[in-house]
């Protein structure tokens, strides 16, 4: 089986009141995309806004570089695929089996609370299919309910990106959501490595990794999980 796979990345590209910009983090598109795509799975892109996702400019930095994003930023097809993402009000869970959603700073704003997110992202559940997120996009899981109306992440192993990373890159009081403290208050089971390390937790169709260095890893694991079921 060749498996269809959605990645979900944000549109909002403003850092708050800083006057900064922010996006989605380039390592966490880019270490999955190959990691699902060397391994035949066909990918999608979509954005709440569709067109060209921001792309947070710390991310595109020389030091921030990894293989994975070098290969990304000369490959001619992820780039168009990447300027012409689909808008996420026109994707259906009926037609992927799994979703991905990169980090960065921006789907604290958007994707947090985006209503045709938590649809989709309900909808993969009541399916049956996983949903894999990294860093800050496991705040996507934060609105999402359960057929009880109880809180999905509420019983269950989760992780992403800490207080001590958010603190280490200086933006506790810029984020509307700490996504440590906001899976813990929706009843997760919330843990962690040691800040930057690669640490991913599975459970049940949810599939969450901690922070950039973890990015391909969560990948493996929801390819894992498609193996399995």
């Amino acid at each position: 089986m060749t498996p269809r796979i959605l990645i979900v990345l944000t549109s909002h590209d403003q850092l708050g009141d800083t006057g900064r910009q922010t996006g989605f983090w380039l390592e966490e598109l880019a270490a999955p995309y190959y990691t699902l795509k060397d391994e035949g799975a066909t990918l999608t892109l979509a954005s709440p806004q569709g067109g060209q996702p921001p792309v947070d400019p710390a991310s595109d930095a020389e030091e921030s570089h990894t293989d994975a994003t070098r290969r990304f930023e000369i490959d001619t097809d992820a780039q168009a695929a990447l300027a012409t993402t689909h808008r996420l009000s026109d994707m259906s869970a009926d037609d992927f089996d799994a979703v991905f959603y990169p980090g960065g700073h921006g789907p604290l704003w958007d994707l947090a609370e985006d209503a045709d997110s938590i649809r989709l992202i309900e909808t993969f559940i009541a399916q049956g299919k996983p949903v894999a997120t990294v860093c800050h996009a496991p705040i996507v899981l934060v609105g999402v309910k359960t057929d009880d109306n109880e809180p999905l992440v509420k019983g269950r192993e989760v992780t992403g990106f800490t207080n001590g990373e958010e603190d280490a890159v200086g933006l506790t009081d810029v984020v509307p959501h700490r996504v440590e403290d906001a899976l813990q208050a929706c009843g997760g089971i919330y843990s962690k490595a040691d800040d930057f390390t690669s640490y991913v937790r599975v459970d049940g169709q949810l599939i969450t990794g901690q922070n950039p260095p973890s990015s391909a890893a969560t990948a493996d694991a929801l390819l894992e999980w498609l193996r399995k079921h």
